[in-house]
């Protein structure tokens, strides 16, 4: 699974005339300057005088006026909108703004970027903190889990870090309770209960160690790799890490199809939607 040079090539920032907006823009367009992108702004509504003026002068004050920008307009439900702008745009990462907490605002982080982030066929960057002047991005955690899609998620991880300056990464390798096989019952087996978690662990590093490998040496330079393994839940458990460490940026893999069971049951990527721990970016394949 190879890595593209400029991953992220075109960029959409999806916007509503919030109280953040022009903070949203001006984070939105920092990151298309790092990743030497064009970016797309798309409304989901009426466009006037009014809102086109708004965004004329807020795009007059950004830092990096060379930037390549098109505004877009469009009439429709949203997330059908910013689906299909995706596809015929060719997109390769949607900026979402984000409230922190679900119960909070709904509409960003529960209806609106929960769908998306399985229905899209880019990437997905949420934004919960975004700031007028530049705050250095210093601590990126990224999944380490078996999966397919890993590989891709940890190589993207180090292109985002290196693009964005960021000195460490921390590769989570969560290891689920169930893969441990034995019950506490006595000292005895509380003694197995630890030789099987060491073995699992050694077994998760190895197998990160070797994704670290192939990954291009200009964007491990001037890094610090940490490998952190972890015993919990899928999802809870990292974003609770992320969050303890305050990292700057969370990348994970990019979630399945959703089902009933999925929305009652909440697992993965679910737990980290529900409650952002920090600016969320979500990596799917199609990069």
């Amino acid at each position: 699974m190879v890595l593209k040079n400029r991953p992220f090539k075109t960029i959409l920032f999806g916007f509503a005339f919030s109280p953040k907006l022009k903070i949203n823009i001006l984070e939105t367009t920092r990151i298309a300057h790092f990743f030497n992108a064009k970016l797309i702004l798309l409304h989901v509504g009426s466009k006037t005088f009014e809102k086109e003026s708004k965004i004329n002068e807020i795009l007059s004050k950004i830092e990096h006026q060379d930037l390549e920008i098109d505004v877009q307009w469009k009439v429709g439900k949203p997330i059908g909108v910013i689906v299909e702008t995706c596809e015929n745009f060719n997109i390769d990462l949607l900026i979402i703004g984000a409230l922190q907490k679900e119960n909070m605002y709904q509409f960003y982080v529960g209806s609106i970027a929960r769908k998306l982030t399985r229905m899209v066929c880019c990437s997905i960057l949420l934004l919960i903190k975004p700031s007028v002047g530049r705050v250095p991005c210093k601590s990126v955690v990224v999944n380490g889990l078996d999966a397919p899609d890993t590989p891709l998620t940890i190589n993207a991880a180090f292109y985002i870090a290196n693009a964005l300056g960021a000195p460490q990464i921390t590769i989570v390798e969560e290891i689920q309770q169930k893969d441990i096989h034995v019950t506490v019952q006595d000292d005895k087996s509380l003694k197995k209960v630890n030789i099987v978690k060491e073995r699992l662990k050694n077994r998760e590093e190895h197998r990160v160690r070797q994704i670290i490998k192939d990954i291009p040496d200009s964007f491990k330079k001037g890094v610090t790799i940490k490998n952190q393994s972890i015993f919990g839940k899928r999802g809870y458990s990292i974003g609770h890490y992320a969050e303890v460490v305050r990292a700057d940026l969370l990348v994970m893999n990019a979630p399945s199809k959703s089902s009933l069971l999925d929305r009652i049951f909440p697992h993965d990527i679910e737990y980290i939607l529900s409650d952002l721990p920090t600016d969320l970016f979500i990596i799917r394949q199609s990069i």
